[in-house]
C-alpha cells in the first residue's frame, strides 16, 4: 500500500511554473481531486520541488491541503525523497512520486527502484488503483494528514523548549490512557496491525474476527493505548494481545503507531503491562518478536524496558523482563486501570 505521495509543483500541481509565471499559478484542477481523494483515504502528502521555500507555501494556500513534509531546493529530488521518507519513518515501498518531468522521473526511479513513480497522466488515475485503496480505514486512519501537520508545530516546540523530554511532556500535556479494548475498535486494532511496521513485534496482520475471538476468551486480554495533548488528539495509537498464565503473560502481539514515536506511550505501555502482570502473581513478561530490519526501535524499546532476549539467535526472538522488585513507576500523565 502506498502511504504516501511526493508531489511536485511546477506542471504537476501547480498549473504553471510558479518562478515563470506573473502571477503564482492555480492548482491543477484534476490532481487537486486526486490529492483530496487519497487524503480522504489516509493517504499523507509531500512536495519536493526545484523551487523556493514559497512555492510550497503557496500551495499549501491555493489548495488547502496540509503537507506531512516539504522540501524545495535545488538538489536532486531522490534525496529530497529520502529525506521525507526518513522523517516519516517510510520505506521506498510505501511512497509514490509524481513529476511531469521526465528526467526528474528517471533520477528518482534510479536511485530509488522501490519508489512508485508516476506522470502526471498516470497520477490522474491513481485513485482506481489497488495500492490507493486500503482494505480498511477508520477516523484515526483518515485523519493522518492532519495528525503529520501536529506532529511538525510539536516537534517544532520540542526543539525550542529548553528541558528534558520529560518535562517537555508534561509541558505538552502528555495524556497517555491504557484501557482493554472494546467491539468498537475492533476496526482499528486491525488497521494498526496492517499498518505499523516500525513497532510491531508479529509483522502479520490480523484480523477483525481474530481479535474478536481474542476479547471473548478468558485467557487473553487486548490493551489499548490512546494519546493526546495540547497539539491534538492521535486517538487510540497501540495496543498488546496477552495470554495470561499464572506463572507468566506472554505477549504474542505488540504494536504502535510510529507517531507515537519519543513521545513515552510504549515506555508507558510495557511499564503498564509488567505491573499489571506483577499484581496477577506473574513472575515474568515475556514478548514474542520477530527479527526484521524495521523494527529496530521496538527492540531497542524492549531493552530500555528491562527486557531481554532468552536466545539471541532465534527467530522471533522471545524477550523476557523478570518482575522481581519494586514494579516500574508509571509516569503522572499515564491512567491505567488495575490488573485485570
Amino acid at each position: 500500500m502506498i502511504k504516501c505521495v511526493v508531489w511536485d509543483i511546477d506542471n504537476t500541481l501547480l498549473d504553471g511554473t510558479y518562478l515563470e509565471s506573473a502571477e503564482p499559478p492555480p492548482p491543477d484542477p484534476r490532481l487537486l481531486g486526486v490529492l483530496r481523494e487519497l487524503a480522504d483515504r489516509g493517504i499523507v502528502h509531500a512536495l519536493a520541488s526545484k523551487n523556493p521555500a514559497a512555492a510550497a507555501e503557496h500551495v499549501r494556500a491555493v489548495t488547502g491541503a496540509r503537507f506531512a513534509a516539504a522540501e524545495c531546493g535545488w538538489a536532486a529530488k531522490s534525496a529530497a525523497i529520502g529525506r521525507i521518507m526518513a522523517d516519516l519513518g517510510l520505506v521506498q515501498a510505501e511512497v509514490a512520486f509524481v513529476d511531469d518531468d521526465l528526467f526528474e522521473r528517471a533520477e528518482v526511479a534510479a536511485a530509488l527502484p522501490g519508489v512508485l513513480v508516476l506522470s502526471p497522466e498516470d497520477a490522474a488515475e491513481a485513485a482506481q488503483w489497488p495500492q490507493f485503496s486500503p482494505a480498511v480505514l477508520t477516523a484515526e486512519g483518515s485523519r493522518r494528514g492532519e495528525l503529520y501537520e501536529q506532529r511538525r508545530v510539536r516537534d517544532q516546540a520540542a526543539r525550542a523548549y529548553r528541558g528534558s523530554r520529560d518535562d517537555f511532556l508534561r509541558y505538552a500535556q502528555t495524556s497517555v490512557r491504557i484501557g482493554l479494548a472494546g467491539p468498537a475498535e475492533l476496526a482499528r486494532l486491525h488497521e494498526l496491525s496492517v499498518r505499523t511496521h516500525q513497532l510491531n513485534s508479529s509483522g502479520q496482520p490480523v484480523t477483525e474476527a481474530a481479535f474478536a475471538g481474542l476479547l471473548g476468551s478468558a485467557g487473553h486480554l487486548v490493551a489499548t493505548v490512546r494519546l493526546a495533548d495540547r497539539f491534538g488528539d492521535d486517538g487510540l495509537v497501540g495496543a498488546a494481545v496477552v495470554e495470561r498464565g499464572q506463572a507468566s503473560w506472554q505477549v504474542p502481539l505488540l504494536m504502535m503507531s510510529c507517531r507515537a514515536l519519543g513521545r513515552g506511550v510504549l515506555d508507558a505501555l510495557l511499564g503498564w503491562l509488567c505491573r499489571a502482570a506483577a499484581q496477577a502473581g506473574a513472575a515474568t513478561v515475556r514478548v514474542q518478536c520477530l527479527v526484521t530490519e524495521r523494527n529496530v526501535p521496538l527492540r531497542l524499546a524492549l531493552a530500555a524496558a528491562g527486557f531481554r532476549a532468552a536466545d539471541p539467535a532465534a527467530q522471533p526472538a522471545v524477550f523476557v523482563r523478570q518482575l522481581t522488585g519494586a514494579p516500574p513507576a508509571l509516569p503522572d500523565w499515564v491512567d491505567g486501570p488495575a490488573a485485570p
